[in-house]
């Protein structure tokens, strides 16, 4: 049986706390969520769910995880680190939101082994294919807008790439908790863009402005480059939204090509949660 770590999570129909009760996790209520043998927990209730199986595919999730165990992004995730290790006070408890494959989180646990960590995706394949990587991590179905975890019971909660829901991050957090976000800046993989459309409209993309939950603390441009070979190129579109939208034609060029130089452009913006004093 797996010993699977509740502490914080609470049951997402009427917000007690849950504890584990042989192969289940169970509220005062009786609300029973089975933990699953691959190691993960469902709570998102069906009327949170946009669709029938929402979240990335299978093939998506592969792709991703090949690319990300390749390192490329790994100074991306080396500043996340930096900045959950720079939290006032300490960082004992981590929330990674819309974790997907699990990348990103199993490396903040390998940085912070005696945190406690959550790895949250709305995706239930995702979820499946992050349990694999350590059962030390409590990973749950769940989305950004509804999380089922205590209110201030969190240091940290980071966004890579993901739905970014301020006031829910906010709730988690305890006083003086940071929220560490990234998102694409207007270069990310702009030399693919070139590829895969016939045409690249111009963009300024900026993280989105806080609507008082939270204190913006820092926000930096970052950039480096990288080249890719072909299997990495296909992997790179295949687990990016490109994928859905690029022409057939277009996707047999990029797939045609031995390598490619890209740049990978983000912003990292950290928020803090106004102390209270």
């Amino acid at each position: 049986m797996i010993n699977f770590n509740c502490n914080s999570l609470l049951c997402p129909v009427c917000g007690q706390a849950l504890a584990q009760n042989g192969g289940s996790l169970i509220c005062p209520q009786n609300h029973t969520y089975d933990i699953a043998r691959q190691g993960y927990v469902n709570l998102l209730p069906v009327q949170q769910k946009h669709s029938l199986s929402p979240g990335d595919t299978p093939e998506m999730l592969t792709a991703r995880r090949n690319f990300l165990n390749e390192g490329h992004y790994s100074r991306i995730c080396g500043d996340v680190v930096n900045a959950l290790g720079a939290i006032p006070g300490g960082v004992s408890s981590i929330a990674d939101v819309g974790c997907g494959e699990g990348y990103y989180t199993a490396e903040f646990l390998r940085q912070f082994p005696a945190a406690r960590i959550i790895g949250a995706d709305i995706s239930k394949a995702a979820v499946r294919m992050a349990a694999s990587r350590t059962h030390q991590i409590s990973w749950i179905t769940a989305t950004a807008s509804h999380l089922p975890i205590e209110e201030g019971s969190m240091d940290g909660v980071t966004a890579m790439f993901s739905l970014f829901c301020e006031e829910e991050f906010a709730r988690v957090l305890r006083s003086g908790g940071r929220v560490i976000e990234i998102t694409a800046g207007t270069n990310h993989l702009i030399e693919l863009k070139r590829v895969i459309y016939d045409e690249v409209f111009e963009q300024h993309k900026r993280p989105k402005p806080t609507q008082g939950f939270l204190r913006e603390v820092s926000c930096e441009l970052k950039s480096f480059r990288m080249t890719l070979d072909g299997k990495q190129l296909h992997d790179l579109l295949l687990m990016t939204p490109h994928t859905l939208r690029v022409k057939p034609e277009n996707r047999e060029r990029l797939e045609a090509m031995a390598s490619l130089q890209l740049t990978a452009e983000y912003f990292i913006r950290v928020m803090e949660k106004w102390i209270v004093a």
